[in-house]
């Protein structure tokens, strides 16, 4: 092992200490979370509306502080836009990222202060290195660069003061500290631009001349950059190119559907795969273990964790618990407080936990159904609103429809495929899937950016379904009357494969 190396390795071993009486000191640690969140943002707007000052116990932070979603923290956030600060958090915010919205605006723009970097999503970073350094001693990851695909980067000027919106990854790659910069590629120029195909071009041109040992980013982009990569240089594997590749880093999006096309241009199977759990609001979890799937809540990166159980999910005032009260098994959905100033937020996102000591968990899915397997963070709501205006402007009149992705392949991209029963068709179906692609870019930025030229994404394709289909999917399942009723969306095909077997004869594609 290098001089580099070694010197790498033991600067992340020495992380593991404070890391381990983390996670043997779980609800110390969280109450000791809790307490600087409140210290810190007592003379804050939203601190002083809420009396933080007077919040001694989680008892009466629950009783005091209302659970929010994001239009309900909205007006705080708008003021910050405007130039206002010491409103959510008392550090200036100058960061906003991006996230796909569930109603209203076509995205969510969430603050992130200068804490949230630096405890938060640097921390995840150097434990995510320091468990893997734990985890196969013989790593050679420093004597190399990551290979890492950030989202771009957009700048806009408030009324008072400036501030910068974009991908959570892009900000992080930007504020990066300069020893990451050094060990990361490409250079900010390329990571933040906008022309994806530009973008993967100069990747591909740069770090194929480069020593690369690990990947980090989405499975998505990467494997479209890989793809990419292996057409361009004429090779069957990726390890052609960059021999003492190790590890590809991977969040974002479920891994299940891209592991098989990773491992097809993988030689002999020799990458290693790890997960972590970094969303816009933060940096929750990573895998810790090598053969153990599971994700380990990190306890310590001033965020504060609450639970709704799985049977409160959709009510208005829903059973809220703190960690000590989760069981193995069952599902609940997130509830975090963080040191960007997002207070018992609902971040949608649900999980099962496969043990409590310590606490290890999986993702199970959101408390909405969605599609999210291309990093598109499509929802009910949005797909609702297109197809309804798709029907208003073609004439046809809905019944039900489904849809679900098609995965990638070897040599193709994936795509959305949609199952719908019509009491009317189309008058025109060319025109009907035509603005139906259109407003769900419309309504979702992410599906727009990933669709724009097919850079990621297939046209979708629509089959129409026979009268009858989707109850009598209802009658196999047992579901008929009450609520019961088809899933709009979902990452699995499950649903689409079974209402498939269901159709009578195949109806042409519109």
């Amino acid at each position: 092992m290098g001089i580099i190396d070694s010197i790498g390795n033991l600067v992340m071993k020495s992380r593991m200490d404070d890391l381990e009486n983390s996670v043997n000191n779980p609800h110390e640690t969280q109450q000791k979370v809790l307490s600087e969140l409140l210290t810190t943002t007592k003379h804050t707007y939203y601190g002083k509306n809420y009396h933080f000052r007077d919040i001694s116990n989680y008892r009466q932070f629950k009783e005091q502080v209302p659970l929010n979603n994001y239009e309900d923290l909205f007006p705080y956030i708008d003021l910050i836009l405007k130039g206002e600060q010491n409103v959510l958090w008392p550090t200036p915010i100058k960061w906003f990222a991006k996230s796909s919205g569930t109603t209203g605006a076509t995205s969510k723009i969430i603050p992130v202060s200068t804490e949230g970097l630096e405890q938060c999503h640097y921390q995840g970073g150097r434990d995510m290195l320091a468990l893997y350094i734990r985890n196969y001693p013989d790593a050679k990851l420093f004597s190399g660069k990551n290979l890492s695909i950030g989202g771009s980067q957009e700048s806009k000027l408030s009324d008072k003061n400036g501030y910068y919106t974009g991908n959570i990854s892009a900000i992080v790659m930007k504020n990066l500290p300069f020893w990451a910069q050094f060990g990361r590629t490409p250079g900010l120029e390329v990571t933040m631009m906008n022309n994806w195909e530009e973008k993967i071009r100069k990747i591909s041109e740069i770090t194929s001349q480069q020593k690369i040992t690990s990947l980090a980013g989405s499975p998505m982009w990467m494997l479209l950059l890989l793809q990419y990569i292996i057409k361009e240089h004429k090779i069957n594997y990726i390890q052609d190119v960059w021999p003492d590749l190790e590890v590809f880093f991977h969040g974002s999006v479920s891994f299940a559907p891209y592991r098989p096309l990773f491992e097809e241009l993988d030689r002999n199977n020799s990458l290693r795969y790890l997960e972590i759990f970094n969303a816009t609001e933060g940096f929750f979890a990573l895998q810790d273990q090598k053969d153990d799937p599971s994700l380990l809540l990190m306890l310590n990166y001033g965020i504060y964790y609450e639970f709704i159980p799985e049977k409160e999910f959709l009510l208005e005032n829903p059973k809220v618990i703190p960690l000590s009260e989760v069981e193995v098994g069952k599902n609940y959905s997130m509830v975090i407080s963080t040191n960007s100033g997002l207070w018992r937020y609902k971040i949608g996102d649900t999980i099962k936990f496969t043990t409590v000591s310590p606490y290890r968990f999986t993702i199970s899915g959101r408390t909405k159904h969605c599609i999210n397997v291309f990093g598109e963070d499509l929802f009910a709501e949005h797909a609702e609103k297109a197809i309804s205006v798709a029907c208003r402007e073609t004439g046809a009149i809905l019944r039900d429809f489904t849809a679900a992705p098609y995965f990638y392949d070897r040599s193709k991209k994936g795509y959305h495929e949609w199952l719908i029963e019509f009491v009317r068709s189309p008058q025109n179906k060319a025109d009907f899937l035509e603005i139906l692609d259109r407003e769900l870019g419309k309504y979702n930025d992410d599906y727009a950016a990933k669709r724009r030229n097919n850079v990621a994404i297939e046209p979708p394709v629509v089959r129409e379904m026979p009268e009858g289909s989707f109850y009598e999917w209802l009658k196999r399942k047992n579901k008929l009357g009450g609520q019961h009723k088809v899933p709009r969306l979902s990452n699995s095909r499950e649903f689409v494969e079974e209402l498939l077997r269901i159709k009578s004869s195949l109806q042409p594609e519109l």
